[in-house]
C-alpha cells in the first residue's frame, strides 16, 4: 500500500517504540516525515532508517511538555516541506508507584508530557491541518479504560487524551479535520520494559493487564495507526481504538 504517497507526516515519540514503528510503516507507504523526540541519537536513527526505506525525513529534537518547541517543530516542518497532512502524537512517559507515595512533581511531568504534550502539538498543528484537510492521530491506552494499578498518574493522562481527543473530533469535524486516538495495551517497548514497579505490590493486580494471547510488537498499533491517518479511515472521528489482545474485552 501507498497510501501517504505526497503525504506529509509529524510523528512524536519517533526515537522507539510505537513511535519509531509508525514512522517504519508511514515511511514504507510513501510518506514524507518529520520525526520529533528528546532522545537525539535514536530520533537521528529513526530517520535513518526512515531514509532507507525510501522515504523524505527529518529528525529534530523536540521536548513535548514546551510550548516554544511544539510551535517551532510544526514550523519546521512547514519550512522543510510546506505543508502537514497528518499529526501522530505518540510521544508518552510511564510512572509506576503507590499512590499515596506519588509524589506531585512525578504526577506533574507525566501529564505535562502525556497530555500536556499532546495538547500542545494539536494547537500548533491544527491551522495547517486545517489548511490541508488533515487529520490527527492520539495515543491513549487502555489504562484511560480501565483502572491500572499504582498508574494513577499515567491512567489520568491518558483519560485526558481521551476527552481531548472527542472534543477536538467535534469542534473541527465539519472544517474537515479528523481527530482519532488508539489505545494500546500489552505492547512490547522499551517503556513498558524498563518501568520499575513499586515495592510490595499486590501481584494478583497484574493479571488485570494481561492479553488473552501474548504481548504484541508496537508494529501492531502503527498498523492501526496508519489506517486512521490514512484515507482509508475517512469516516472514523472521534474514535478509539483499543488494541490489547482482548484484556478487556
Amino acid at each position: 500500500m501507498r497510501r501517504f504517497e505526497d503525504k506529509v507526516v509529524l510523528v512524536t515519540g519517533a526515537a522507539a517504540g510505537i513511535g519509531r514503528a509508525t514512522v517504519e510503516r508511514l515511511a514504507q507507504e510513501g510518506a514524507q516525515l518529520l520525526c520529533l523526540d528528546v532522545q537525539a541519537e535514536e530520533v537521528e536513527a529513526t530517520a535513518k532508517r526512515a531514509a532507507e526505506l525510501g522515504a523524505e525525513a527529518e529528525a529534530r529534537v523536540c521536548d513535548v511538555s514546551d510550548p516554544k518547541q511544539c510551535t517551532a517543530a510544526v514550523q519546521a516542518c512547514i519550512d522543510r516541506f510546506g505543508k502537514l497532512d497528518a499529526l501522530c502524537n505518540i510521544a508518552g512517559i510511564l510512572h509506576l508507584e503507590h499512590f499515596q507515595e506519588l509524589r506531585l512533581e512525578d504526577w506533574n511531568r507525566v501529564l505535562s508530557v502525556n497530555l500536556t504534550g499532546t495538547f500542545l502539538m494539536c494547537q500548533a498543528a491544527l491551522p495547517h491541518l486545517l489548511e490541508s484537510g488533515g487529520n490527527i492521530v492520539n495515543t491513549a491506552s487502555t489504562a484511560a479504560l480501565a483502572g491500572v494499578p499504582w498508574g494513577a498518574a499515567y491512567g489520568a493522562s491518558k483519560g485526558g487524551v481521551l476527552a481531548l481527543t472527542r472534543s477536538l473530533a467535534v469542534e473541527y469535524g465539519k472544517r474537515g479535520v479528523r481527530v482519532n486516538a488508539v489505545s494500546p495495551g500489552s505492547i512490547l517497548t522499551a517503556m513498558g520494559s524498563r518501568t520499575v514497579l513499586p515495592k510490595e505490590i499486590d501481584s494478583a493486580l497484574l493479571q488485570r493487564l494481561m492479553p488473552l494471547d501474548e504481548a504484541r510488537p508496537p508494529e501492531v498499533v502503527a498498523s492501526v495507526i496508519a489506517l486512521l491517518a490514512s484515507e482509508d479511515g475517512a469516516h472514523l472521528n472521534g474514535e478509539q481504538i483499543r488494541i490489547d489482545g482482548g484484556t478487556l474485552a
